[in-house]
């Protein structure tokens, strides 16, 4: 059986049986996705002779990876904002999604390698330097080794250090005197090679031009990655240095493919003759593209170089500074942000800028991952000076967009207020200007507004008027999954279980494997009494994303309910080894004790998860279960009233009847049974208790 593998120390390639494919994983190849772009551009177009469906089901996944297979690839689901124009750009995908085109890679890979390669020659991918890879890359070799069966594809990685915790497989070293791994690869002839003369580049093959592996221009030749010519590269003047990077960059630049302008060409663009013009210039095109496609880490590094060679002032100093700031609020890096927008303000006096920069400060403030670490006061000032400025500018058309964009943001601050009514008003108002002076430009804009104001409508109770707005967003784009998500809660909440239903199928649909639409659809089969499909869907939940802290909580809960009771206490154990203390989990752990007759534990259970949300009226309900099997009926009497209270059932009030008819209370217990027949009339074990 043959297993991924991680060896520290290898540097080379097994020599008798080599890989199917090699790649030096540094970004600064071809930046974000220097691996998963390789693979894809050799596996593409095999698949696309042979299961073209395949690839044309995955079309999202390999377009964002594989930018240079999008002539071959066409875009079958493109949201708008991939259409429209730089201006009119104004949305910052989430972290998360390039966790979503991971498992859309590992997802294509395992349907398509069986087509494509006889069982008795699995894919071998090998991948050096992933110490230095894109994030975009290590999060995709995790998510190939944890969901690929490396019968299909395994994945062997040549590291300098031991392997995180992420790795599945087998782990070895090598033998420093020998450069040889310690352990055979089951199903290969030979040992690891370790001299490092064969490494695949990324993707592209350097030409070496002739010349010996310790000159200047090897070095440079090698994305000046190759240490045996680093004395001689050092050793040459700073005008030869730049005149070798800018023939490196001319001849990068005429292979004419795109994923180079990611790493390799903005880098030597840097270094070369006019690293303040064609430069910065690089550096922009490969930021604009990073932020787009959510690849933001890499947006991050790549706008804080140019900002440091760009103009200060200039409107290209200007774009690098709203886009690398834009990125670094969902990156947690709220105050290299909050530098930026300040130094902006220090350094230009254009009003739309200063606005910008009020609404981008305004943002942070209200937005802080942590509610407590927000502060709504200031960020009330900032979006005040921010509308304030906007209110000002000449261009009527420039002047509507950037005061609704201004509203829109000051209604999520009024909303963080518990304003929502007020917030509403201010998001009605940047509707209005929209339609009235933009109503053939910025549909992306029009869109949010839609999106938001369904979503404000919806927490009033203008349910009706919210299903419009949705409606009306997704009219907008078809293509953008988050709107059905949010129609569909709210449709499922008015108790449309199969509209619901449609809209998170349609989500899975146009999106890339979006874990939170299959989490929404086993909440509603769990709703239905579903248990194994509710399973079922937060297994692949997990599967998509084993941080999903709350299909840990509820796949727990389901796997209580069918008897499985082991299983429930891994997932409180994994649950709780993400959020310590969560008060879902320790309810679960208390259940499961309790029907151990742990009593004891049980009892901790419930009060830690009672000490950190008092208004849980689960833990209140099992709490009172356990002590009326404790033979502890008045205080089980106690914590039931205390649920029903938080929100009252037909089974709560059957259980408190057992308690009170324990404690030789028969009125309150019958009064307690004819409520739970009201609510659940028929229920016959209600009624037998009632004639008992």
């Amino acid at each position: 059986m043959r297993k991924h593998l991680w060896l520290t120390g290898a540097s080379g390639r097994d020599r008798a049986d080599p890989p199917t494919l090699v790649v030096n994983g540094h970004r600064r190849s071809r930046g974000p996705y220097t691996v998963g772009g390789a693979l894809l551009r050799t596996i593409v177009p095999e698949v696309l002779e042979r299961s073209p469906r395949q690839v044309a089901a995955h079309d999202i996944e390999i377009r964002s990876v594989a930018p240079d297979l999008r002539d071959r690839v066409a875009a079958r689901r493109e949201t708008l904002d991939a259409r429209v124009g730089e201006d009119e750009r104004i949305l910052v995908p989430a972290p998360r999604r390039t966790l979503r085109l991971a498992n859309g890679v590992a997802e294509f890979l395992t349907a398509c390698l069986p087509v494509c390669r006889p069982a008795a020659m699995p894919f071998t991918l090998m991948v050096r330097n992933v110490h230095e890879a894109d994030p975009t890359d290590r999060e995709l070799l995790a998510v190939l080794v944890r969901r690929v069966d490396p019968e299909l594809l395994t994945v062997v990685i040549l590291a300098s250090g031991l392997p995180p915790p992420w790795f599945r497989g087998r782990a070895a070293g090598v033998e420093p005197s020998s450069g040889r791994a310690r352990e055979r690869f089951p199903g290969d002839g030979a040992l690891l090679s370790a001299d490092g003369r064969s490494p695949d580049d990324g993707g592209h093959t350097p030409d070496d031009g002739g010349h010996t592996p310790d000159d200047a221009a090897a070095h440079v030749a090698s994305e000046c990655l190759d240490e045996r010519s680093r004395a001689a590269y050092e050793a040459a003047g700073d005008a030869e240095r730049a005149r070798l990077h800018d023939l490196r960059a001319a001849e990068l630049e005429a292979a004419g493919e795109f994923a180079l302008r990611l790493g390799a060409i903005p880098f030597h663009r840097e270094r070369g003759s006019d690293p303040r013009g064609r430069g910065v210039e690089t550096l922009w095109t490969a930021v604009d593209h990073c932020v787009r496609e959510g690849f933001l880490d890499a947006a991050a590094e790549l706008g804080s170089r140019g900002l440091r060679l760009a103009e200060p002032g200039s409107d290209l100093w200007w774009r690098l500074t709203q886009r690398t700031a834009a990125v670094l609020g969902p990156l947690n890096r709220p105050e290299e942000a909050r530098g930026l927008y300040e130094h902006a303000r220090r350094t230009s006096q254009d009003p739309a800028v200063h606005a910008a920069c009020a609404y981008g400060t305004a943002m942070l403030d209200a937005r802080h991952p942590d509610p407590a670490r927000r502060d709504l006061g200031r960020a009330t000032g900032w979006i005040n000076e921010a509308v304030a400025i906007s209110t000002l500018l000449p261009d009527p058309r420039e002047r509507a967009f950037k005061l609704g964009f201004d509203r829109n943001g000051q209604a999520l601050v009024e909303l963080r207020r518990g304003r929502p009514a007020r917030a509403l008003t201010l998001v009605d108002s940047a509707l209005a200007l929209a339609e009235e002076a933009l109503p053939d430009r910025h549909p992306v804009h029009r869109m949010v507004l839609h999106a938001n104001r369904g979503q404000l409508l919806a927490a009033l109770g203008r349910t009706e008027e919210a299903l419009d707005d949705y409606a009306a967003a997704i009219a907008i784009d078809p293509f953008f999954p988050d709107h059905y998500l949010d129609r569909g809660n709210l449709l499922l909440a008015l108790g449309r279980e199969g509209d619901a239903l449609a809209d998170y199928e349609t989500a899975m649909r146009v999106s890339s494997p979006l874990p939170e639409a299959y989490y929404n659809r086993a909440e509603l089969r769990l709703a239905r009494g579903d248990l194994e499909g509710g399973r079922a869907d937060l297994d692949h939940v997990l599967e998509l994303d084993p941080e999903y802290l709350d299909a840990y909580v509820n796949r727990a809960g389901a796997l209580v309910m069918l008897g499985r009771g082991s299983e429930a206490r891994a997932d409180v154990a994994a649950g709780l080894a993400l959020d310590p203390g969560n008060p879902y989990l320790l309810t679960v752990r208390g259940q499961l004790d309790t029907e151990a007759g742990r009593f004891a534990a049980a009892g901790r259970a419930f009060d830690a998860a009672l000490e950190r949300a008092p208004g849980l009226g689960a833990a209140w309900a099992n709490r009172g279960i356990l002590r009326y099997r404790a033979g502890a009926f008045e205080a089980a009497v106690a914590d039931l009233s205390r649920a029903i209270e938080i929100e009252e059932s037909a089974e709560l009030h059957f259980n408190r009847a057992m308690a009170l008819r324990a404690l030789n209370r028969g009125k309150e217990a019958d009064a307690d049974l004819s409520r739970a027949l009201d609510l659940a009339p028929g229920d016959p074990d209600i009624q037998a208790a009632l004639e008992s």
